[in-house]
């Protein structure tokens, strides 16, 4: 009888040392990994740290009503809510600290008064019908506050406060059911009121004492760095695409046509800070009433003329793969005049951003007329016969970029009517202009006088 000899894999088997040296570098690596990105975290925003050890010290300045027997005597268990109350309350921002804490506290008294009311005519149907029509109440009230949820309104500003009130008179309802006592009620939705209300005074003072951060502070600057950004990319293109050295350099290589990227998302975050800043009282150059709305309307222009950098870029980068000599020559022809409106409107949009940082009235009419003098410029070169009009690569990214440079204007325009509402500084300079055609020559083209 013969036996089959079958064939076996060779297995390896590392040493239990090696097998421990290697998970522990590993397990190294991770910490190290985590490290690094703890402290870049830090580092991006240093406020992050300060606000953990706000959190940290207000939890422990709540703590004292158990650790303080005098303390807890007067609230018992119900000084749980006051620690509840901090945690889920303190926000980054003083807006949002602010709009949780009396959204939790109205909320709270509102639901409170609702359910011993709701408790008192549950009474009056006996002991066999107060449980139906306390179930009831329940339905009705709960049901109405969750469709409320779904007005923006409502949800933008109070969600918070709804979700708190259902919570809240949901607890009172069932929980009457079974106190005879109506003083003990009262005396239960008074001691859980208190301790909510010492809960958001502690989150309240210490965001706003100790190394506050604001909302509509962050919202301010967000706007004044999202114009900034768009101004750099539009210097940059004038400076690298339309300057002296045509089609010497691909746009995919440099760096500034990144610049506007982070503007195109900038909507949530700006919807964001507006709707906390609203809850937030006047603090430094910004009053109680100060024109948030405005910012949102700023915001939305500068996303536009993003969008327009987004479609001329990618037009752009598409292009310069298979651009032929002929249009590099026609590039070339109209490079002065797109690189002049690209630079001026880089220079309006920095000069506005400088106007929003500091709290001045803009001062870009100068800007605006260099920019319409060499817009009226461009279509006239792209009118003349001398240029090909089967060529209509350079023509095209020409078009866009008068797209881009027409939302300039209007963001002029909000800027200065964000100037006004929020009543900035004037300037202490202003400029004057006037323009002529340049009728000398036989070319198109305008004469610009600047006048201090």
């Amino acid at each position: 009888m013969e036996v089959g000899q079958g064939c076996t894999d060779e297995i390896s088997y590392l040493p239990w040392w090696s097998s421990l040296s290697l998970a522990l570098n590993k397990f190294k690596a991770k910490v190290v990994g985590l490290a690094k990105k703890v402290k870049k975290v830090g580092k991006d925003d240093p406020r992050r740290v300060v606000h953990s050890f706000k959190v940290g010290f207000a939890l422990s300045l709540v703590s004292l009503f158990y650790y303080i027997s005098a303390l807890f005597a007067g609230f018992r268990t119900s000084a749980i809510w006051a620690v509840l109350t901090v945690v889920v309350v303190m926000e980054y921002t003083v807006g949002g600290t602010l709009s949780k804490g009396l959204n939790r506290t109205f909320a709270t008294l509102l639901a409170a008064a609702l359910g011993v009311g709701a408790h008192q005519i549950a009474i009056l149907a006996g002991e066999k019908g107060e449980p139906f029509l306390l179930g009831l109440f329940v339905f009705l009230l709960a049901a109405a506050a969750t469709f409320s949820r779904f007005i923006p309104e409502i949800k933008a500003r109070y969600d918070y406060g709804v979700t708190i009130f259902i919570l809240t008179f949901s607890l009172v309802a069932v929980s009457s059911n079974r106190t005879v006592d109506a003083f003990e009620l009262l005396q239960l939705a008074h001691q859980r009121i208190s301790t909510i209300v010492i809960g958001v005074a502690i989150c309240l003072l210490t965001s706003v004492f100790i190394c506050p951060v604001w909302a509509g502070e962050d919202l301010h600057k967000l706007v004044a760095a999202n114009l900034e950004k768009l101004a750099s990319f539009l210097e940059g293109l004038g400076e690298v695409y339309f300057g002296d050295k045509v089609g010497g350099e691909r746009m995919e290589s440099k760096c500034f046509p990144q610049a506007y990227k982070s503007v195109l998302n900038s909507k949530s975050n700006e919807e964001s800070l507006a709707n906390l800043a609203r809850w937030e009282p006047g603090h430094g150059h910004f009053g109680f009433r100060h024109p948030w709305k405005q910012y949102l309307k700023v915001g939305a222009l500068s996303r536009q003329c993003a969008y327009s950098m987004e479609a001329l870029m990618s037009y752009i980068t598409t292009n310069e793969r298979t651009q032929t000599p002929a249009d590099l020559e026609l590039r070339k022809m109209i490079s002065s005049t797109c690189k002049e409106m690209s630079i001026e409107c880089g220079k309006a949009l920095k000069e506005l951003a400088a106007s929003i940082g500091t709290m001045t009235t803009p001062g870009v009419c100068r800007h605006n007329i260099a920019i319409a003098a060499a817009t009226t410029t461009l279509k006239a070169s792209l009118s003349e016969e001398g240029i090909p009009s089967m060529i209509l690569e350079t023509a095209i990214t020409a078009s866009l970029l008068s797209q881009v440079v027409q939302c300039v204007p209007q963001i002029v325009a909000s800027v200065e009517e964000l100037a006004r509402l929020a009543q900035f500084r004037d300037c202490e300079t202003l400029h004057k202009a006037t323009v002529k055609p340049l009728t000398e020559g036989g070319s198109p083209g305008v004469v610009i006088t600047v006048m201090e």
